[in-house]
């Protein structure tokens, strides 16, 4: 028979004498690491669906997140967690949540979840989109509330405004004129789109030239919304961000080198405006002379405004401004075309404020309720931003009696919460009506309706949408009949992206219907 060497039975008994106490040891170490790693807080985290390892719900998400989230939250209620990757993700689909981080919570929600295609095309962030919340936040959203966006400075740009309507106009009345249908929303991004770039560099920049940049912005802006609501898988996975899998944050570089250009040009033939006129900016008759003149200015502000803030600020006005209000106006020609009663009382209320014999102005917006009822009732429906921008909480947090951990992403439903039928009667249908004896606004205090967000966040061109929106949507009716040309239809389906858009462009026949040719000119 074999025998144990000394040392193999010494390491024998050992063993048989330290077991006990390995296996006390053993198992005090894998209840605490349990007990940390894998116990609920407490309060617990909001319920949601099961996921896979590592992935989590990834592989489960739908390309149509709105109708997603709203379809996950009938089975595991208002409040409901996403594990995306190693990411975090809450979404919230009832009013009183809503108000519990955009309201109760606000300073500790007022950040948002950045994602990597937002920094490529701002600067690193430097925008009011973006930027976290605090001193160089507010100094930036003050600038542009109220130097660009306030009421007096609305005022002073409205012969723009009607400049560019009344081109449009006379554009469509010459297509109607030759039978030729056209896409609508084009047409309302070239109206938006030369508004915003007057606005922004109108007074220094050449006028050819302008037009020739709003004609290639249009597949730019339309890049750069896509970019940005685009699924990232390095977004899931930060420690895969440097890579850029799917290529989504060098394609929107590539966007911001568009913009780039653009501005450096707008800069430069400003500069030589300046340099002519005595090396004084004198009084600033757009917005990038006020940015410019504010840099100058850097040593007399505690938070100084750099050369990429300007940029940073101009690129949100761009994209901001255009995509957002044709697409409304888009949506809410496509519902008007397939309810013509609808079209015919807005026609109506034009007549007799207008009358068939003037053209629209900006001063008869505020006796056409019907009109306001119809942009309202359009961004109920097909809201701007469905998910609005996610926040990110800066400490953790209870909402709704469950436990938000820090920088966890959250994601408003408000597409779902503005078609809820405890709120909203026959939630689906198009109905302005609903509007005129209902006392919403676009203020976001009332948390069944906030298409422009709500709280510190809320979205800083509110004035100015409604003033495009209105101004455009009661031009368009009062001047045009709308049909349908031979093989196309209305389709109402919505395009999920950060934004809000049609699946199938709105194509038709803009049909003159005012007395005299020349009010068109």
């Amino acid at each position: 028979m074999q025998t144990m060497s000394p040392i193999s039975n010494l390491f024998l008994n050992n063993t048989i004498n330290l077991s006990p106490y390995a296996i006390f040891i053993l198992t005090a170490i894998f209840s605490i690491l349990w007990y940390l790693f894998k116990r609920q807080p407490e309060p617990p985290l909001p319920p949601g669906p099961r996921g896979l390892p590592i992935v989590g719900n990834l592989p489960f998400l739908d390309p149509e997140l709105h109708t997603y989230f709203t379809n996950l939250a009938q089975k595991h209620g208002p409040i409901f967690k996403l594990n995306l990757g190693s990411k975090l993700t809450v979404v919230v689909n009832s009013p009183s949540l809503a108000r519990e981080i955009l309201k109760d919570q606000d300073i500790n929600f007022s950040n948002h979840d950045v994602p990597l295609t937002g920094r490529a095309i701002t600067y690193g962030g430097l925008d009011i989109t973006w930027l976290p919340y605090g001193a160089e936040w507010r100094m930036l959203r003050k600038v542009c509330v109220l130097k660009l966006l306030s009421r007096k400075t609305l005022d002073v740009f409205y012969e723009l405004r009607r400049k560019e309507i009344r081109q449009r106009t006379r554009y469509l009345y010459d297509q109607g004129q030759n039978k030729s249908p056209v896409n609508v929303g084009d047409q309302l991004f070239l109206i938006m789109i030369n508004l915003i770039m007057n606005m922004l560099w109108g007074a220094s920049v050449k006028a050819e030239e302008m037009e020739s940049v709003g004609t290639e912005f249009k597949g730019v802006i339309s890049e750069i919304t896509r970019l940005l609501g685009e699924p990232n898988v390095s977004e899931f996975f930060p420690w895969l961000a440097r890579f850029d899998f799917q290529g989504l944050v060098k394609k929107m570089r590539l966007c911001a080198r568009k913009l780039d250009k653009v501005l450096d040009r707008a800069i430069e033939q400003m500069q030589r405006l300046r340099n002519r006129d005595d090396n004084d900016y004198g009084e600033c008759k757009d917005f990038l002379q006020y940015l410019m003149k504010l840099k100058d200015q850097e040593g007399d502000s505690d938070v100084p405004i750099t050369l990429n803030h300007a940029k940073a600020l101009l690129t949100d006005m761009v994209v901001g401004g255009t995509d957002t209000s044709t697409n409304t106006i888009e949506f809410a020609m496509a519902e008007l075309i397939n309810k013509p009663e609808i079209i015919k009382r807005a026609q109506q209320e034009l007549d007799e404020v207008v009358g068939k014999d003037n053209i629209v102005e900006e001063s008869h917006i505020t006796r056409l309720p019907y009109i306001l009822a119809i942009m309202k009732e359009t961004l109920r429906l097909h809201p701007t931003l469905p998910l609005l921008i996610p926040h990110r909480p800066t400490e953790i947090a209870v909402v709704g009696g469950y436990t938000v951990p820090k920088d966890t992403k959250i994601f408003v439903n408000v597409w779902s919460i503005q078609r809820d039928p405890n709120v909203w009667e026959n939630p689906t249908e198009f109905r302005p009506e609903r509007f005129l004896d209902k006392s919403c606004d676009f203020t976001g205090t009332d948390y069944s309706y906030f298409p422009f967000g709500s709280g510190r966040r809320i979205c800083a061109g509110i004035a100015l949408g409604e003033r495009m929106v209105l101004y455009t949507l009661a031009t368009l009716l009062h001047s045009f009949d709308w049909k349908i040309p031979e093989g196309h239809v209305v389709d109402l389906e919505e395009k999920f992206g950060i934004v809000l858009k049609l699946k199938t462009p709105l194509v038709a026949l803009p049909v003159p219907r005012l007395s005299d040719s020349n009010l068109y000119l």
